[in-house]
């Protein structure tokens, strides 16, 4: 992995607003953090053949603030608690497409099984499809097409009803 690659995966990282992201490949191990406590993103890159000393690069990151909740959105997340809330397993771009010539792969109604995909996440040139966790119904699609998404971050209520 050249200069150039790792300032590109900085510079994707601080755009999602991800704190922390760990990447190991055959002979690289590159570990990189961001974070309001300091204005810095660390990379480390660490042969893990050989035990070498290790090289560290500092480039600021900016770290976009969450947007502060609607009150309206704390009357709307009780209702919501009954659906099932399937999140994203990886940071990446998310697509309800397979193709951009495709139709989208779920829509508000939809009928799902466990184990129909709902989305991709593209993450690192990969296209990694989402399934469902439950079978039912899609109640709400939660992030737009092509948008950055986070670990952990809501992507679709289900009814599993």
């Amino acid at each position: 992995m050249d200069l150039k690659e790792i300032q590109n995966l900085i510079k994707f990282v601080a755009k999602s607003g991800a704190s922390e992201v760990k990447l190991e490949m055959d002979d690289v191990k590159i570990t990189i953090r961001t974070g309001s406590d300091s204005d810095t993103t660390i990379v480390q890159q660490v042969p893990v053949q050989a035990a070498a000393p290790v090289v560290q690069q500092q480039a600021p990151a900016p770290v976009a603030a969450p947007a502060p909740e609607a009150p309206a959105a704390s009357a709307t997340a009780s209702d919501d608690s009954k659906y099932v809330t399937v999140k994203s397993p990886i940071i990446g771009t998310f697509y309800r497409k397979p193709s951009p010539d495709k139709p989208v792969f779920v829509e508000v109604g939809t009928e799902v099984k466990e184990g129909d995909v709902l989305c991709v996440i593209e993450a690192m040139k990969l296209f990694n499809e989402i399934e469902s966790e439950v079978s039912g119904k899609i109640v709400k699609v939660l992030v737009d097409d092509s948008s950055p998404v986070e670990f952990d971050q809501p992507l679709f209520l289900v009814d599993p009803s």
